[in-house]
């Protein structure tokens, strides 16, 4: 009824390639742009700075691991220490009065310029072998960080943000900042979307299908290989600047550990690998599915009278992240994006029984 396809008569080829050519796809995808453009004059401060905000940033980073994970095929799990670089190299170019555009170019650089070289491992390597190598990338970059007292100042110790400006404007109130974050998940939203279209985009999914028969149909495989890790190693340094100015405002080295790695690694499997949309809905489930979860929890203990272990709600969003990762790995290994395009399908031919093929 709302998915239908009935009338569209393309006449330029433009037409056909539109991102969205169903007019209820354009009009959803608008509402929902509107709605998170008029957010902070609809909800508070709360949903604001503690739901949407962090939605956006993390969806962000989870874009950009997707880039390397679902289109091009190769496994990262040091992906946290990507985005610390760029927190790092970005926090310390504003301390010294560089502008925050600047600063977030140059923390995607530095970024890109690191990950591509613990991901040229991946020209020689796959599977298991190449976790390991981006796992070694992580605690190697963890140690520097934190014994590094011309990074960090120490392991313990905060590096404070300072005031900032983007594009001129002040990031000083919550509505500035939500609207930074906003632009920067559109930016890299639109370049996603964009990004499959383009000859860089099929040379990746050649090398995530079979990387030899790519090479013989002419995909140089050295070179589209490293060009996903610059590509997905820019966009989580920019991100990790994003995130400690508009976020955190301060950073520190317990703030980029292995459990940031796997969080994101959770949000892309839950989300759906290859897809723009699964980052969304996968980043959601994870942020908000723990929260919904503890409240739940105190809720019924509280009715009951259960003495529930503080450890016990502490380590409940582990728990969560590992049975929804394995989950739908079991179940749904495309994620929560396969689950909306079976119901989109459904709603092309409903209410005719037939399925679409």
């Amino acid at each position: 009824m709302f998915y239908r396809r009935a009338g569209l008569r393309h006449t330029r080829y433009q037409d056909e390639r539109q991102l969205f050519p169903l007019a209820f796809d354009r009009g959803l995808v608008l509402t929902v742009l509107a709605f998170l453009i008029a957010a902070p004059l609809l909800l508070d401060r709360l949903w604001l700075t503690g739901y949407l905000l962090p939605w956006l940033i993390w969806t962000s980073a989870a874009l950009g691991l997707n880039l390397l994970m679902g289109w091009a095929g190769q496994i990262h799990l040091g992906y946290g220490a990507v985005m610390g670089i760029g927190a790092y190299a970005g926090v310390h170019l504003v301390r010294f009065g560089v502008p925050l555009e600047i600063a977030m170019i140059a923390g995607g650089i530095m970024s890109a310029g690191i990950g591509t070289v613990f991901g040229a491992a991946a020209l020689r390597m796959k599977g298991i072998y190449l976790a390991m190598a981006t796992l070694a990338m992580q605690f190697i970059v963890d140690f520097v960080i934190s014994h590094n007292a011309a990074i960090s100042g120490g392991t313990g110790d905060l590096l404070q943000v300072p005031a900032v400006r983007f594009l001129g404007v002040p990031l000083t109130s919550d509505g500035a900042t939500y609207y930074f974050a906003l632009f920067v998940c559109f930016v890299i939203t639109l370049f996603m979307l964009n990004v499959k279209r383009t000859s860089f985009g099929r040379a990746l999914a050649a090398l995530r299908e079979k990387d030899y028969a790519a090479q013989i149909l002419g995909v140089s495989t050295f070179r589209y290989k490293l060009m996903a890790f610059w590509v997905s190693s820019f966009i989580g340094g920019v991100v990790g600047t994003v995130l400690a100015v508009a976020y955190l405002r301060a950073v520190s080295p317990d703030q980029f550990h292995l459990e940031l790695s796997i969080q994101i690694l959770a949000m892309i499997i839950v989300g759906g690998l290859g897809s723009v949309l699964g980052p969304f809905f996968g980043t959601a489930l994870i942020l908000f599915a723990p929260i919904v979860l503890n409240n739940l929890l105190g809720s019924v203990a509280a009715t009951f009278g259960l003495d529930l272990p503080i450890d016990m709600r502490a380590h409940l969003p582990l728990l969560a992240y590992g049975l929804l990762v394995i989950g739908f790995l079991l179940y749904e290994p495309l994620g929560l994006a396969k689950l909306y395009a079976n119901f989109r399908n459904y709603m092309l031919v409903w209410p005719f029984r037939h399925a679409q093929r």
